[in-house]
């Protein structure tokens, strides 16, 4: 940030791009975008950057789908239960939720038979 700041206060007295940059051993590029954000937003600090979305199932519908998958589902069910409810969300947003609550979702119940021939 000090830099940014040293190399805002040279333009501001007057000195050209190329020699702020020279000066500070920077890219005049990066003086050029420094000063844009400066005017655009009122400060040279650089954006915040990465974060991950808020997710989508959250509030009531979680509390609610947290119940509903006590009993039997399919997670395409529970897209087409989620849009009535009014939440549109896709198949993948669906699958992560139940895969985050721990719950499973396999196509054949356990079996020792099943587990044999997995060996």
């Amino acid at each position: 940030m000090d830099l940014r700041e040293r190399a805002m206060a040279r333009l501001e007295k007057g000195e050209s791009v190329r020699r702020v940059a020279e000066a500070l051993d920077v890219a005049p590029s990066s003086v050029v975008k420094w000063s844009q954000r400066l005017r655009a937003t009122g400060s040279c600090a650089p954006a915040g950057t990465g974060g991950h979305p808020p997710l989508k199932i959250a509030g009531a519908h979680e509390a609610w789908i947290l119940e509903r998958i006590k009993t039997a589902f399919t997670l395409r069910g529970l897209v087409d239960e989620l849009a009535e409810r009014g939440l549109r969300v896709d198949y993948r947003t669906v699958w992560s939720f139940v895969h985050r609550t721990g719950y499973s979702f396999k196509k054949r119940p356990k079996s020792p038979k099943n587990r044999a021939a997995r060996m």
